[in-house]
């Protein structure tokens, strides 16, 4: 089975929904004109990413009586989208998460785990971080999504890995740092282990990076895709706006896992028997 998957690598305005809003159904309408099947855009696309106190503003809430929420619906009838975006619940706590939406619905919201708190990130100051890591069922088959800082953390995709995902897909806010003589730090380190990622869990791996400035920190881009090999199958250009389109082959999880068995030979029973005794201990020596 062959898709097409487009990454909408771009600029949001920070704090103006309605304006992201237009420019993601312009992007949408691109994706269709170009026949994708699947369409991704970066962490936070709906909002900017330094939302800080304005989320009570800028959220959404998951349904077709949003207005925010509606129009994507109904543009997902067609082609599926991946979409980042600051969610209320109904007891108005705030997460930074995104929505998988599919014929019309949402198929699945993952809330971001992993709230960084360092450098020049704030998150868990201003939202609550998830308490789940689920994969899902799509027409192109099992996919995890992971959001910006929970890809930093090897939990994320082995829990995504054993739950049966075969697509990782990384929606991002990656600020650039470390500019040197060859590449950005940064990017080097999201290169070095989303690359390890795909080729140790036989999976493909999909990263969409925002772009742009806000409040002097400039993102990097750098959107692609990762074949269950390893191998880079398309990457967007750093900083700049992109539309980047690829075509996946499903039979190559088939090829790889041939090539290396990991999935076939993980001990599983071994690492939830270990992970409970390292707990266990960790509570008898409070």
């Amino acid at each position: 089975m062959k898709f097409k998957l487009a990454l909408a690598q771009f600029a949001p305005r920070l704090g103006d929904v309605d304006a992201n809003l237009a420019r993601i159904l312009a992007l949408i309408a691109q994706s269709r004109e170009h026949n994708a099947d699947l369409v991704i855009f970066p962490e936070l696309a709906l909002t900017g990413y330094y939302v800080k106190d304005l989320q009570t503003q800028v959220a959404a809430r998951p349904s077709a009586d949003d207005p925010r929420f509606a129009p994507l619906l109904a543009a997902s009838r067609d082609l599926d989208i991946v979409i980042g975006y600051v969610e209320e619940d109904a007891r108005y706590q705030y997460y930074i998460s995104a929505a998988y939406l599919s014929a019309g619905r949402v198929a699945h919201i993952q809330r971001k785990v992993y709230l960084p708190t360092y450098r020049i990130f704030d998150d868990a100051r201003f939202f609550a971080p998830g308490n789940t890591l689920r994969a899902f069922d799509t027409r192109f088959g099992r996919a995890g999504i992971m959001i910006c800082e929970d890809a930093w953390h090897l939990s994320t995709p082995y829990v995504l890995w054993m739950d049966g995902a075969d697509f990782l897909i990384d929606i991002s806010a990656s600020p650039g740092y470390g500019i040197g003589d060859a590449d950005l730090a940064s990017a080097m380190s999201a290169d070095a282990f989303l690359r390890a990622y795909a080729e140790l869990t036989t999976t493909f791996v999909i990263y969409c990076n925002r772009v742009g400035i806000e409040d002097g920190i400039t993102f990097w881009g750098g959107s692609c895709v990762i074949a269950p090999d390893g191998a880079v199958i398309a990457r967007a250009p750093q900083f700049d706006e992109a539309l980047t389109l690829v075509e996946i082959d499903r039979d190559a999880l088939r090829r790889a896992r041939l090539r290396l068995p990991t999935l076939r030979d993980e001990q599983r029973e071994l690492v939830r028997h270990e992970l409970g005794r390292i707990a266990k201990h960790e509570l008898n020596s409070q």
